[in-house]
């Protein structure tokens, strides 16, 4: 085991190496290489006004932005892309997007063949960097964060989702006898989650933390596999979890519970990573696969999808899981925009938790948002 970590940390540091010497910001000046920015962003029929809201708008009411069903029409490249995508699922309700897209054919009408590899995020990071692969529906966690700092030319450049209202996937505590949801205290208590503090679940789960007399440096944390924290949290070996879709709703109307907040409505926290190949090799390609994307989104996703029994079952059936349990959670609200300023708030997570040093990235070294954008015809 030893010798295999030792293995892994030579072959990132060696990537981050090869990307300090050609990413277009090492030295801290950008290279010559064509960008989106050079590019021609016209009109698309279809989408209009509705297609992009404002990136400082974060009221958690926001409509997310809609072009009509079926469009932005494809705009086939004029020769066949071969692309992979790094998932660390494929099981999830947030990919659904890209496997109806895979399976819909949306992806082949823009000429792209696209592979759906199932990779986590550590393995999946320095392929990235290196152009092995070609994009990662994951999102900006803090590995992500310091491998750019370190040199790897990644960008964000597409969101996921943000919660339903009625969604309570977030931090849940054990009341103690006497005690109510609005008095806990959560300091010192040990908290049970399958995600790491470098998880971007560390900004929300800051925010709730903070408002109940906690932090990430003040509780405890146990790792466990994701059949293991609901187990922990109900026989006492934990005293607080972070309950994600479906599996808060064992304990959703159990009083001996409190649900003390979740992810940010509004705000999606994940999505589209782009390395090399797709931000400047072929940005071409890059376009056409965000296209692809927000054609799904628009045409399959546009509102609330689960009121649809028969496409209910269709997705059950794609993502090869049991669809009572697919209807028994709000639709989630898909969101191809990204927020301004979230991965400076995910930056200032990831350093109150231990898991990042040193001054925080400006938004220009992580995200790229004139992709999506020409996908959907705005000018900034």
């Amino acid at each position: 085991m030893r010798r295999r970590a030792y293995g892994v940390a030579v072959v990132v540091a060696a990537v981050l190496a090869s990307a300090g010497c050609s990413s277009k910001y090492a030295g801290g000046t950008e290279s010559s290489s064509t960008t989106v920015d050079t590019r021609t962003v016209k009109p698309v029929d279809g989408c209009g006004k509705s297609s992009w809201t404002d990136p400082a708008d974060l009221s958690p009411t926001r409509a997310p932005a809609r072009c009509r069903p079926l469009t932005p029409s494809p705009q086939p490249l004029a020769k066949t892309r071969k692309l992979t995508i790094a998932t660390g699922t494929l099981s999830a309700e947030y990919v659904a997007p890209l496997e109806v897209a895979v399976d819909k054919g949306e992806f082949k009408k823009e000429g792209l063949d696209v592979t759906l590899k199932v990779l986590p995020t550590p393995d999946a990071l320095p392929l990235l960097a290196k152009g092995d692969i070609d994009a990662m529906w994951a999102a900006p966690e803090a590995a992500v964060m310091n491998g750019v700092k370190g040199g790897f030319d990644i960008k964000w450049v597409a969101g996921n989702f943000s919660p339903d209202p009625e969604s309570k996937s977030g931090l849940w505590v054990k009341l103690k006898k006497g005690e109510a949801a609005a008095d806990v205290r959560m300091a010192g208590r040990r908290m049970g989650t399958m995600i790491g503090k470098g998880s971007v679940i560390a900004y929300p789960m800051q925010k709730a933390l903070a408002t109940h007399g906690g932090g990430l440096d003040k509780i405890q944390y146990q790792q466990l596999g994701s059949a293991d924290v609901l187990t922990a949290l109900q026989n006492g070996g934990v005293d607080s979890a972070w309950l994600l879709d479906p599996v808060w709703r064992k304990v959703d109307d159990n009083p001996q519970y409190a649900f003390l907040g979740g992810q940010p409505r509004g705000e999606p926290l994940g999505g589209m990573l782009y390395g090399p190949s797709l931000l400047n090799d072929d940005v071409g390609a890059g376009v056409a696969l965000l296209r692809a994307y927000i054609r799904t989104v628009n045409t399959y996703f546009a509102g609330d999808y689960k009121k649809d029994p028969s496409f209910v079952a269709y997705l059950a059936k794609l993502l090869k899981t049991d669809e009572a349990v697919l209807r028994s959670t709000p639709s989630l609200s898909m969101d191809w925009e990204i927020r301004a300023g979230t991965t400076t708030r995910l930056q200032a997570a990831y350093k109150a938790a231990d898991v990042s040093k040193g001054a925080a990235l400006p938004e220009s070294r992580t995200v790229d948002r004139s992709l999506y954008e020409e996908a959907v015809g705005h000018q900034p």
